[in-house]
């Protein structure tokens, strides 16, 4: 056994000095007895002796040698015991135990002792500004604040440069505090909240996440966090696709994730709201295997089932909504078994700790994660308030001459703390150059209503390790989206098989009436029904038939790049079929009126009208159809389109929709040429139905099958205008085409009905729901305008009455009065008047004669709020 201490030492009775060095064991019931030089005495027990089982007696008790005339440094502390983060209940604890230890070393600071003046801040920001005025103005000076929670640092730490103060915060991750321009003298041991999106965006790269949604609590800290956040997913190729924000009440934020189809969700909020926005979560169902929240890793671990006399939901309702949910957390506790500068290792910390707490639940104690946080920054202080010792003491300073004019003490604590190292309980302790915490990240999952550790993130290096035991409610990580599922539908091969066979038919019969014709040409009758014409006819209608088989050939059949030729034959087979055919008829019922519907001397000469002269109208009719198809097929060609149709749900319960898409040809003005077309062959078809009309009593020898044509005509009219007219009262012409697209097999008109109005059912909910949420928040909006203009009109009141007492206030003297001065403080702007914005506000601040009997003075103001 050795133990130094300093400026004293170890006694070894009724031992030489020869016989101490040469003595390796020592006797039971064997004393050793501590002492002291000069004027230092002894702290803890004087005389140990050796125990039978090779202990000595009073091993806990630390025995050092101490000053009498030590001097104290004080230290002015803020730590929330209550509000949205109880942080100061375990905090508290843990730099009380720091600060024992470090007056219990005589190598830390032995000349000086430090003591804790501390506050209960509630984390609201109002009280704290009254208790930041009470330890400025109040003796003792303190030489070093320390908040808590990041609204009140905030406040701390942009008004203690005035003072030359240094703020050393604990549990403070708010990004703005890492602005070294706004906060000159501030240091945290907690690192920046941006420290978790460096993680999240590598979480959502690892599950193939590209879209995400945010909600948030409008405070400082998580705005900028959020600001952060927005900044490296958009790096990453990830986009925010919602963002909402909420005050105090969560539950529209909550219905507007709902109602825009958010699945993975970034929340970021105090503990106490996030009891409220989970009661909403449950509420609008919005968890479970189709959503993944990341949340901040500080809450308690039993935050859910706390009873908040908030929020209507209970234990088994929360914990239901928060199951699955994934957290990030920066390493607060070191993971390994390393003894540093305090001489514990974490476990032994959290053991002593937990004494102190006098066996509270952790999961129930507010702060109980950040307690090693506020340890080490105790720590961290005395380690270099330590190092500027002996600097001071070379330019003729000490410790004790501190006060808030004198910059260079400030300067020195500021250098010595900027280039602290060392191991503490929550890791390795170092600043960056915005005095913030460098940490890894721990990633949890809440599994079974508790925590479980899946990895960790190292955002310096970029490196992930992964336990690989992350739990999920379905089969795996769920989309971040509803996926869709593109799907080609192509015509049904039954359908296909069974019209190709009709139309071959169709075609045989063309051939064979062909055939007859040619082969029966020499026939009188034959010849009086005018052959060629009649061949015109049969050849059209083979062509047109012959249309069938492009029409029904898709991208199933051929390549894309094949299907612009189909597209082509289409259009041509189509186009000079309908000529030959219709053409001839028309040709034939137009002489048939020509000739028997004039004056009786133009019959005589028309009884005799060449052949040749039949062939040349049907030739134009060709000739024109020709040159509108080469103009169009030369301007605007056809090519392939795909065309989306109304997304439908599989039969299966997945989270995915199919999105039907369908190949057929079009180009760029469809529209007209189609107009174009069907304008010419449909005044040819009303032509043709009214020449029918006219000759339907004719008879005649030279054209004897002329009232067999007008019926023909008559059947092409009603058919395509019957079919026109049913596409039409439908009023979603793209029905007809679906009901013969199928993925390989029949769908019924019935079945195809129902779905659709499954589909339209769904829609017309969805559009009621949205009507309701807005007329809730017309309401909510008109609500909110009478009570703005309510309140201008107060306003106005107030402005006119003051208005009216001014002018008296104005023509009396201002009573001077003594204002209370800091301890030590020598402010140069005594002197200095009020600025404009202050001076005649009268409804925020008493007038100089209430502020003198209360010893407090307008000029102050501007100090404390800057």
């Amino acid at each position: 056994l050795t133990k130094a201490c300093l400026d004293g030492g170890i006694r070894y009775r009724g031992l030489t000095q020869e016989q101490i060095r040469s003595v390796q064991i020592l006797p039971v019931d064997y004393e050793i007895e501590y002492i002291c030089r000069g004027s230092r005495v002894i702290v803890g027990p004087k005389v140990q002796k050796c125990l039978p089982n090779g202990t000595w007696t009073d091993m806990n008790q630390l025995s050092r040698c101490c000053n009498i005339n030590t001097s104290k440094l004080y230290i002015g502390a803020l730590f929330p015991m209550s509000g949205g983060w109880p942080g100061g209940q375990a905090c508290l604890p843990a730099a009380q135990m720091a600060l024992d230890l470090v007056n219990n070393r005589t190598d830390i600071l032995p000349d000086y002792e430090l003591e804790l003046i501390h506050y209960d801040s509630m984390c609201d920001p109002g009280e704290a500004t009254k208790l930041l005025y009470d330890l400025l103005y109040t003796e003792p000076i303190k030489i070093v604040l320390m908040p808590g929670c990041s609204s009140v640092s905030t406040l701390v730490a942009e008004a203690a440069r005035m003072w030359n103060l240094i703020v050393f915060s604990y549990g403070s991750s708010s990004p703005a505090l890492s602005n070294r321009q706004r906060f000159p003298t501030f240091f945290r041991t907690h690192p920046s909240a941006t420290l978790h999106n460096p993680t999240r965006v590598r979480l959502f790269q690892k599950w193939g996440w590209t879209k995400i949604a945010t909600i948030q609590q409008t405070t400082e800290v998580f705005t900028s966090t959020l600001d952060d956040l927005e900044e490296r997913v958009k790096e990453a190729g990830i986009e925010i696709s919602v963002r909402q924000s909420f005050l105090t009440d969560p539950a529209v934020a909550v219905k507007n994730l709902k109602r825009q189809d958010a699945r993975i969700i970034v929340g970021l909020f105090y503990e106490t709201e996030a009891r409220k926005v989970f009661c909403e979560v449950f509420k609008e169902k919005l968890y479970g295997k189709k959503y993944v929240w990341f949340l901040i890793g500080w809450y308690a671990d039993n935050w859910f089932k706390i009873k908040d006399p908030a929020i209507n939901c209970t234990v088994e309702n929360m914990t239901e909504a928060v199951e699955g949910h994934v957290t990030t957390e920066i390493v607060m506790l070191n993971p390994e078994t390393v003894r540093g500068a305090s001489n514990l290792t974490s476990q032994e910390f959290l053991a002593q700790l937990m004494s102190r707490l006098g066996g509270k639940n952790p999961e129930e104690t507010g702060g109980f994660q950040e307690a090693p946080l506020a340890y080490d920054a105790v720590w961290a202080l005395a380690l270099a308030l330590n190092k500027t010792v002996a600097p001071l003491r070379a330019k003729g300073w000490t410790l004790e001459d501190f006060n808030y004019n004198n910059k260079e003490i400030t300067a020195e604590i500021y250098r010595a703390l900027n280039t602290s190292s060392f191991e503490g309980v929550s890791g390795h302790v170092v600043f960056d150059a915005q005095g913030s915490r460098m940490a890894w990240t721990l990633i949890e999952q809440l599994q079974g209503g508790s925590y479980k550790k899946i990895g960790y993130y190292d955002s310096t290096k970029g490196n992930l390790s992964w336990y690989g035991n992350d739990k999920w409610i379905g089969l795996g990580p769920p989309a971040d989206q509803t996926k869709v599922i593109e799907e080609f539908r192509y015509l049904s091969q039954k359908l296909f098989v069974s019209v190709s066979v009709f139309a071959g038919l169709g075609i045989l019969l063309g051939i064979v009436c062909l055939s007859f014709n040619i082969y029966n040409s020499s026939i009188r009758y034959i010849q009086n029904s005018q052959p060629y014409l009649n061949n015109m006819t049969a050849v059209g209608c083979v062509l047109a038939l012959a249309a069938v088989f492009p029409l029904g050939i898709d991208g199933l059949h051929v390549h894309r790049s094949q299907f612009p030729v189909v597209c082509q034959f289409r259009l041509w087979l189509l186009g000079l079929g309908f000529s030959l055919a219709y053409g001839s008829m028309f040709t034939k019922i137009w002489w048939v009126h020509t000739v028997f519907t004039k004056k009786d001397e133009k019959k005589e000469k028309r009884k005799h009208l060449e052949p040749w002269k039949l062939y040349a109208t049907v030739a134009v009719l060709l000739a024109i159809d020709v040159l509108s198809l080469l103009i169009w097929q030369i301007v605007d060609p056809l090519h392939i389109t795909v065309e989306k149709f109304t997304k439908e749900a599989p039969k299966e319960d997945l989270d995915v929709l199919i999105q039907p898409l369908l190949e057929h040809c079009s180009s760029e003005k469809m529209n007209t040429w189609l107009g174009v077309v069907y304008g010419y062959k449909g005044l040819l078809l009303l032509l043709g139905i009214f020449l029918a009309y006219e000759t339907k009593s004719i008879s005649t020898e030279k054209i004897n099958d002329h009232r067999a044509v007008g019926m023909a005509i008559y059947n092409v009219a009603v058919s395509l205008t019957a079919g026109y007219f049913y596409i039409c009262s439908t009023k979603r012409p793209h029905s007809v085409i679906r009901r013969l697209i199928t993925r390989g097999e029949w769908q019924s008109e019935q079945q195809d009905t129902l779905k659709t109005g499954s589909s339209n059912n769904n829609d017309e909910e969805k559009s009621r729901q949205l009507e309701r949420e807005n007329r809730e928040l017309q309401k909510i909006i008109q609500e909110k305008e009478e009570r703005v203009t309510e309140l201008r009109n107060q306003l106005a009141e107030r402005q006119a009455l003051r208005s009216r007492r001014r002018p008296s206030v104005q023509n009396q003297n201002s009573v001077s009065s003594s204002r209370a001065e800091p301890p030590s403080y020598s402010p140069t702007t005594d002197k200095q008047s009020l600025p404009a914005s202050f001076s005649n506000s009268s409804n925020l601040y008493q007038d100089e004669g209430k502020l003198s009997r209360n010893n407090c003075h307008n000029s102050r103001l501007p100090l404390l709020y800057k």
